[in-house]
């Protein structure tokens, strides 16, 4: 293991090797800005500044100066401090992050600021951790901190707690009720329910119970009941037990595993909890933040989707008897804010979020979780291009906490750095229900007929395990009714006008539709190249499949789960619910089916094409389609029965998929290693990659290439070791009626690939054509696409 002041390794440690101290919240001011006060932060007692250096919600990479104006903060103007502030013609929120003396303009030329929103600052913690993702990701700190905060923050709103009414008992309450309330008999009931709740009844839920507040005010009247405010999210009364339920005994490698993560509880300590699916993972990471609790810290879980979201939050909030709040995309605006206020203040022990999550604030930071944490998901793949899990990184050795990354299936990156010594390795390899694995059953289809995409054996195999009373989970990773509608006369191909794909053809509603623009249209009558009727879909999506095993097994409810089928909100959890009342049934769906979710029930899991990801053209889509092939198996026999994992392909003589069934992710992932090695490709070597996109090819074509030539002669220049590859159209050239082109950096150093992004970002700032042509700068690309 290295030094527990620096952080592990170059992979994704976001720092390099040095023998320097890491750096502190003052290093990240300083190095934010060349302008920044000397030391990164204000002396104990600064003179008021006279010049406010303002992040600015826009693309422009900058800081905006203003004079103060108006009262100060009850602590004087410092980093963190929202203001009001004119730009433009518009009146924005920003955030001060430098209070200095001196501007490049002339101070009676700079703008006052019209108010200011905050009597302290924002937390220290987000501050910093907004700073460092600026800086590194290159992106505009204006628009980081905008996007890292919640919307009501971004309008103006005060970060408060918001409150709610608690009705108890007084003194006078608890004795026998006064004659008065023998004319008032709900009054008496009223009375009666509350004397029952010794910690007193919220106002909703005796509102809940027909009771109005005509009632409660009389009671508080004649002093019998008292009400007092409380926090929307409170903690429950001190003094009584930390667990609602008892933890599930743990068997020698779990304990194993939680001895280890106990070890260093007050340090930075990363571990890979490296365990097969079903192996009582989660079980872990709930007896470990019951010892952060219990120290009076905090922990934060990363789940990456958000249909995981409620089941585990269920199984938090059966476990501990303290709030645990949720953080992701489906929460009102107020309910955001109340869960980032709450784990701001402390009052809320757990937070659980996906994604964006990791910039929630923490007053008393413990550990950092992040579950499956090879997901693709948790990288923003637009506008600030940021990794959570690569963060989670940085703000673990910041606090000075454990981190945990838990997965069946590794991503190579954190495989690389385990195997390396930087992080500990921690292995179970057994599942709690004792069953092996379903190791992956390869299924030829060449020359055999489909229904649905399902051929005659596989079929048979589904019957034989509903008629044994069991689940059967089909997954087919491609929604809708089939790829796309061809004409049998002329081969003719329903392809979206907008970009270089098919449109998928649906039948609930039916239409064609891309799944890149979201360009719709209705179904022709007839083929538009020669007229012929005779038209056909061409492979199966999951309505297909779901129309075909209605068909069959018209005596089996048949679940389909996908994007389309769970856009109400809750829909997805209450079909899973129906699911796990253990009664036959089929589910087909995609991904969304195979991250997480506990299906004790389904014994048989059918993969009806597992070539999408054999031959693309990145280079991590074999590690992604193995994770995903491995991840989806793992919802077989998780439970009494054991489970069989048939995958239908095309290629079941390929060497790798081969591999993957016979020996499992761990030796395909070794492969897959010694592949990159070879090739110089991650996590062997750092990339960054600029995309450019405009309405006219050309336009990206000539841009693409100045920069390129530009930065060849940069590079040359400085000595720097960095590749330049490109300028290539995308995989999508044209998407959305616009066109891409893709320009590779690469580089074996962390910092030398920085240095020449910077270059390349402020050289693209500078020049007029930039403007035509919308561009971006991704650190760290998990896609090609």
């Amino acid at each position: 293991m290295p030094p527990p002041d620096l952080l592990p390794g170059t992979a994704y440690g976001l720092f390099e090797r040095s023998n320097r101290a890491p750096p502190t919240l003052g290093d990240a001011a300083a190095e934010h800005s060349s302008r920044a006060v000397p030391g990164g932060q204000l002396s104990a007692t600064p003179p008021p500044p006279s010049v406010l250096g303002v992040a600015i919600p826009s693309p422009l990479r900058r800081l905006f100066d203003y004079r103060p104006a108006g009262t100060p903060p009850a602590g004087g103007w410092q980093p963190g401090v929202r203001v009001q502030v004119p730009f433009g013609r518009r009146q924005v929120v920003g955030v001060v992050l430098e209070c200095r003396a001196t501007s490049d303009l002339p101070l009676a030329k700079l703008k006052p600021i019209d108010a200011c929103l905050d009597a302290t600052p924002l937390p220290t913690d987000w501050l910093w951790l907004c700073r460092f993702t600026a800086r590194y990701y290159q992106h505009a700190p204006g628009d980081t901190l905008h996007q890292a905060m919640p919307a009501l923050l971004r309008q103006g709103r005060t970060l408060e707690a918001r409150t709610r009414e608690r009705w108890q008992v007084t003194e006078a309450g608890t004795a026998e009720a006064p004659p008065t309330l023998a004319r008032a008999p709900r009054q008496a009931e009223l009375l009666t329910m509350l004397r029952q709740h010794p910690h007193g009844l919220v106002s909703q839920a005796i509102l809940a119970q027909s009771f109005g507040r005509d009632q409660l005010q009389a009671l508080e009247r004649k002093g019998l009941i008292m009400r007092r405010e409380e926090p929307l999210t409170a903690a429950p009364p001190s003094g009584g037990p930390l667990l609602a339920e008892p933890a599930l005994p743990l068997n020698r490698e779990q304990a194993t595993a939680l001895a280890a993560l106990h070890e260093r509880l007050d340090a930075y300590h990363p571990c890979l909890l490296h365990g097969v699916t079903g192996s009582g993972k989660t079980e872990v990471y709930l007896q470990l933040i019951e010892a952060v609790i219990g120290r009076d810290r905090q922990a934060l879980v990363l789940v990456p989707e958000i249909g995981l979201t409620p089941q585990t939050l269920a199984r938090f909030r059966r476990r501990f008897r303290v709030p645990v709040v949720a953080l992701h995309s489906g929460l009102t605006d107020h309910e955001r804010l109340d869960a980032w206020e709450a784990a701001a203040s402390g009052r809320a022990p757990i937070v659980i979020g996906t994604r964006s999550a990791i910039f929630t604030p923490l007053a008393r930071p413990g550990a950092i979780i992040v579950d499956e944490e090879h997901d693709g998901s948790f990288k923003q793949q637009e506008g600030l291009r940021y990794h959570a899990r690569d963060l989670a990184v940085v703000r673990a050795h910041q606090h000075g906490i454990p981190l945990v990354l838990g997965s069946a299936t590794p991503s190579l990156e954190t495989l690389h750095r385990a195997r390396s010594g930087d992080y500990r390795h921690l292995r179970l390899t057994q599942r709690a229900s004792r069953h092996a694995p379903a190791r992956l059953e390869l299924i030829d289809l060449r020359g055999r007929p489909r229904r649905g995409g399902l051929i005659p054996p596989v079929i048979d195999a589904i019957e034989t395990t509903l008629s044994a009373g069991h689940q059967v989970l089909v997954f087919i990773n491609r929604r809708g009714f089939a790829p796309t509608l061809s004409c049998h006369a002329c081969g003719w191909l329903a392809e979206c006008d907008h970009c270089d794909a098919r449109l998928t053809l649906h039948r609930q509603p039916p239409l064609l539709a891309c799944h890149h623009c979201d360009h719709r249209q209705a179904l022709p009558d007839a083929c538009p190249e020669c007229g012929s009727a005779d038209l056909r879909p061409l492979g199966s999506g999951t309505e297909r499949t779901e129309e075909t095993l209605a068909e069959r097994f018209p005596d089996v409810p048949v679940h389909r789960i996908d994007r389309d089928s769970t856009r109400r909100r809750d829909a997805l959890e209450q079909t899973l619910a129906e699911v796990r009342r253990g009664e036959p049934c089929l589910l087909v769906g995609t991904q969304m089916l195979a991250k997480g979710h506990h299906l004790p029930h389904v014994t048989l899991v059918v993969v009806v094409n597992a070539d999408g990801g054999l031959y693309a053209s990145d280079f991590r889509a074999l590690e992604h389609s193995a994770q995903l092939l491995e991840q989806v198996a793992g919802r077989a026999g998780r439970a009494a029965h054991p489970g069989r994992v048939l995958v239908q392909t095309m290629h079941a003589d390929d060497p790798n998929l081969r591999l993957l069934a016979a020996r499992g992710y761990d030796a395909l992932a070794e492969q897959l290693l010694e592949e990159r090695r070879i090739a110089a490709l991650p996590p062997f070597r750092f990339l960054a990659l600029l995309r450019l996109e405009a309405a006219q090819e050309a336009a990206a074509t000539e841009l693409g290439n100045r920069a390129a030539e530009s930065l060849r002669i940069y590079l040359a220049e400085r000595a720097l070791d960095v590749d330049c590859l490109g300028p290539v159209p995308a995989p999508m050239e044209r998407r959305q009626n616009r066109y891409h082109m893709q320009l590779m950096l690469g580089a074996a150093k962390r910092s030398r690939l920085h240095e020449a992004g910077a270059w390349l970002v402020a050289w693209l700032e500078a020049d007029p054509a930039a403007r035509r042509v919308r561009w971006s700068l991704d650190i760290d690309p998990q896609t090609l696409s």
